[in-house]
């Protein structure tokens, strides 16, 4: 079984800058692949960064240059660093990632229950 929690959210000011945690625990060997998703009120979900184990990133453009998703497998975690905020970044950020378990089986899709962010003018 493996567990994601998402923390690091909050009010932030228009120009700030939060960075939200996504920790992975059970069964975790590695996260071999993560992804951050948003979904604001009335919106489809959207996905904003994705990360793989060789680095390999991608952004939607809406975030890129203001946002950073990296994987720290010594700690289990994933990070997203938001910069230079602004008030339509204003969401609940969710968590999904591709586990690797400590029986050398794949875990797919797993999903932390969220942390919202909100930015304001």
């Amino acid at each position: 079984q493996v567990q994601l929690v998402e923390s690091g959210g909050g009010l932030a000011q228009a120009g700030g800058s939060l960075r939200l945690s996504c920790a992975a625990s059970g069964s975790v060997f590695m996260i071999s692949a993560a992804r951050w998703y948003r979904q604001a009120p009335g919106k489809q979900r959207e996905l904003v960064a994705a990360i793989t184990t060789d680095t390999t990133t991608n952004y939607a453009d809406s975030v890129k240059g203001r946002f950073t998703v990296s994987i720290d497998n010594a700690k289990n975690t994933v990070y997203l660093e938001m910069n230079s905020l602004k008030p339509e970044d204003t969401a609940v950020y969710y968590c999904n990632a591709d586990i690797l378990t400590t029986s050398w089986r794949p875990s797919r899709d797993n999903w932390g229950q969220g942390t919202q962010v909100t930015v304001s003018s």
